[in-house]
């Protein structure tokens, strides 16, 4: 599965570590989040997060 990334402060949402802490099972694909979910790091909505690989740190992560 493909890992998102901040582009607020860098953290990196892993489906296969979920969050939960907000209620998201391991196992769950970024699209599959709730609209209302936000980084748990930073609090940044889900709409600051692009995918990780290649050109991701073109689009503003400072990490």
């Amino acid at each position: 599965m493909k890992k998102y990334v901040c582009t607020a402060c860098g953290y990196v949402y892993d489906p296969a570590q979920g969050d939960p802490d907000s209620g998201i099972k391991p196992g769950t694909p970024f699209e599959q989040l709730p609209d209302d979910w936000v980084c748990p790091a930073c609090g940044a909505p889900k709409s600051m997060f692009v995918e990780e690989g290649a050109g991701y740190k073109e689009q503003g992560v400072k990490k």
